[in-house]
């Protein structure tokens, strides 16, 4: 929770810890940079304040979002629509407009919660698939194979050979190079049955 107001943090902690949550709060951008740096891989979720002296919550959430996957929300006293568009821009799973109660509070937390969980998985897989096309060309290969055959895209390819891969317990270097055994199989048994049709139609 970052916001100048101390009475305002202590509410939110409050409501928050109720509700099941643990939380760190900062009254600054800068106390918030130095709570991140010690705890982040703790941190779910930010919870910013727009308006705060020295470095607003806009330029701190411009600061996150270039520099780590952290999910963030907006707590603002303007419910305009110049500084919502301001907090999409910014990247924001989630804006609430002050003052804040509890009834307000949870619901748009709880859906800025799942929205930073989903996107911290989409990152997730898109940094696995990058290292593992990087890694090996069969895998590559092997997921252009399945894009073409299920008409999907890349990540789902991807997605659906590490399932597969977990659930069989192999390598996925392993369930790259069936998926292009089987690929070749297939085109072989095309031609084959191709020429016995062609044959077929001579005689």
């Amino acid at each position: 929770i970052v916001d100048d107001d101390a009475l305002l943090r202590e509410y939110l902690g409050e409501v928050l810890r109720h509700a099941g949550h643990d939380t760190l709060d900062a009254g600054t951008s800068a106390q918030a940079l130095r709570v991140i740096e010690e705890r982040g891989a703790d941190i779910a979720l930010v919870l910013l304040d727009i308006e705060m002296p020295g470095m607003s919550g806009l330029d701190l959430a411009r600061l996150l979002r270039e520099e780590s996957t952290l999910p963030f929300m907006f707590l603002s006293a303007s419910d305009d629509a110049a500084s919502s568009r301001a907090a999409a821009d910014a990247g924001a799973v989630g804006y609430v407009v002050k003052p804040v109660d509890a009834a307000r509070l949870l619901p748009a937390f709880e859906a800025a919660l799942a929205r930073g969980d989903d996107i911290r998985r989409l990152q997730r897989s898109e940094a696995s698939l990058t290292s593992a096309l990087a890694a090996g060309r069969e895998t590559s290969i092997a997921v252009g194979i399945l894009m073409a055959r299920f008409h999907i895209d890349r990540h789902t390819a991807f997605d659906a050979m590490r399932d597969q891969a977990r659930s069989q317990r192999r390598k996925l270097g392993e369930v790259a190079e069936a998926i292009l055994a089987a690929e070749e199989t297939l085109n072989a048994m095309h031609g084959a049955i191709g020429e016995r049709i062609r044959g077929r139609g001579r005689t």
